[in-house]
C-alpha cells in the first residue's frame, strides 16, 4: 500500500490494486472516467477475477462539470454490487487526478477504505504526448478491453 497523500485516501499502484482485487472478493474497482473514455479508450477487464468495474462518471462530458450527484449515484451502484461502506474501494481515472477527488468525496460520504489508483488507466504523457506507455493500467499489461 502506498503512502497516505490525502486524509483517508492512499495511492496504490496498479499492480497492487490488481492483487488486492484478486485477493479480496469484497473489494471493488470504480472507474470514474467519462462514457467517451470507456467507449473509446477501453476499460479494465476484471473478468478473470469474477468482477466488473463499477462505472460512474465523476465529471460529465463534454462540459467537464463535476457531477453533484456523484456520491449518491456511486453509493447506489456499490450497493447493487453488494459492497459495504467498509469494503476496499479502488478509484481509477485516466491518470489519477479525478479518481483522487472522487475517492475523497466517498470518504466524506462515509466509505471507510477508499484508495486512489496511482497513474490511473493510461498514466502520464510520454515524450511523444501519448498516454498508456509509461505507467498506468495499460502500460503494466493488466487486462483491459475496448468498450
Amino acid at each position: 500500500m502506498g503512502p497516505a497523500t490525502s486524509i483517508g485516501v492512499d495511492d496504490v499502484s496498479v499492480t497492487d490494486t490488481w492483487d488486492r482485487l484478486r485477493e479480496d472478493p469484497l473489494s471493488r474497482l470504480v472507474d470514474v472516467r467519462t462514457r467517451a473514455e470507456w467507449a473509446f479508450v477501453g476499460l479494465p477487464d476484471l473478468g478473470q477475477l469474477g468482477k466488473r468495474p463499477v462505472l460512474v462518471e465523476w465529471q460529465t462530458f463534454p462540459d467537464n462539470r463535476e457531477d453533484s450527484q456523484f456520491a449518491e449515484r456511486l453509493t447506489a451502484a456499490l450497493a447493487d454490487t453488494g459492497a459495504t461502506r467498509a469494503a476496499d474501494i479502488f478509484f481509477i481515472c485516466r491518470s489519477g487526478s479525478r479518481s483522487r477527488r472522487a475517492a475523497l468525496a466517498m470518504v466524506e460520504a462515509g466509505f471507510e477504505r477508499c484508495h486512489n489508483v496511482a497513474d490511473g488507466f493510461e498514466g502520464p504523457l510520454d515524450p511523444d504526448h501519448h498516454r498508456g506507455r509509461l505507467a498506468g493500467w495499460k502500460a503494466a499489461g493488466l487486462p483491459w478491453a475496448q468498450g
